[in-house]
């Protein structure tokens, strides 16, 4: 730095710090657990379960995103896998629960749930149920509980029931208005107005379908784009983050008014959906991943850890271990 005529000039000196790439292992899952199991060779401590939405894909990209990072990531299939209900249909909350036990046997010290969609809802109503989650990262979430997307056991769609059931009874929920289902608007279903209009004509059922985040002892991420024209997650994510704020909970409230469904984390390549009208642009939905990652990455931890003892045998005995591959 050098100091002359009332002026400070300071010199940039370039440091090259050498970062090891982290080597992750895919385990495939089956049984009480099914999806995708990483494994990175340097661990945080922190684990994480990601929750794919009602297309039930099992979302490996962001779970690689998490894995890294340096955390231990179950990418769950928890719905339409062998011997789980075919649709998004009275889904046993306790369904999830081998999940977080599974990341607290490996010696996990941290544990997020992250949520997309549906499985936002899944993930929102799990931090109040399952104390041992610490944080929540919502992705275009709903605050409140609603009717089933998809067939339940007995291969039905019809009447509407509850998505999730917490000890064998169903929970409140906001029906669809099944009398104006939706047109296609060049080959794709807009589920904005059909949702608005299902919160319009059942207002009465909202009280008891609200998801009571404020009861929960984790931290809530709530990501949302205001083009969302899948359902109004801006919305949805403004009330959840009123109620946190009215009970002193901590939270981080993240939104942009051009995002829409989809929002993309850093190196997310998924593509608009064929089906459904999302909104938003790919700017804009990356530009939202990329805060949601900023105020997701500092909670993961650093690396350098090791895998309490028998954790490897869990990998082991869930699946066969694929090819491990540097991130």
């Amino acid at each position: 730095m050098d100091i002359g005529r009332g002026r400070v000039r300071a010199h940039a000196v370039r440091a090259e710090v050498i970062v090891p790439r982290v080597m992750v292992g895919e385990v495939s899952l089956t049984g009480d657990l099914q999806g995708t199991m990483l494994l990175p060779d340097r661990p945080s401590g922190t684990g994480v379960v990601v929750l794919g939405g009602s297309s039930g894909r099992v979302d490996i990209n962001r779970a690689r995103l998490f894995a890294d990072a340096g955390a231990l990531v179950l990418a769950l299939r928890w719905f339409g896998g062998e011997g789980q209900v075919p649709g998004i249909c009275e889904v046993p909350l306790e369904s999830f629960t081998p999940a977080t036990d599974r990341l607290v046997q490996a010696g996990c010290r941290t544990i997020l749930y992250v949520g997309t969609s549906k499985g936002a809802e899944a993930a929102a109503l799990l931090g109040i149920q399952d104390h041992r989650i610490d944080v929540v990262v919502a992705v275009s979430p709903t605050s409140v509980v609603w009717a089933n997307s998809g067939p339940g056991r007995d291969g039905l769609g019809l009447p509407l029931r509850s998505s999730w059931t917490l000890e064998g009874r169903p929970l409140p929920f906001v029906p669809y208005d099944v009398s104006r289902f939706p047109e296609p608007q060049d080959g794709r279903m807009p589920y904005r107005d059909y949702h608005d209009r299902s919160l319009e004509k059942y207002v009465d059922a909202i009280p008891a379908a609200i998801i009571p985040v404020e009861r929960a002892r984790a931290t809530y991420i709530l990501v949302a784009g205001g083009d969302d024209q899948l359902w109004p997650s801006e919305r949805f994510a403004a009330e959840m983050a009123e109620r946190l704020a009215k009970a002193g909970k901590q939270h981080f409230l993240l939104t942009n008014r051009q995002a829409g469904h989809r929002v993309l984390m850093p190196g997310e390549t998924t593509p608009r959906s064929a089906m459904n009208v999302h909104g938003g642009t790919d700017q804009a939905d990356r530009q939202l991943g990329q805060e949601a990652w900023d105020v997701i990455r500092p909670l993961i931890g650093s690396r350098g850890g090791e895998w309490r003892d028998g954790s490897c045998d869990f990998a082991q005995q869930s699946g066969d271990l694929a090819p491990r591959h540097p991130n």
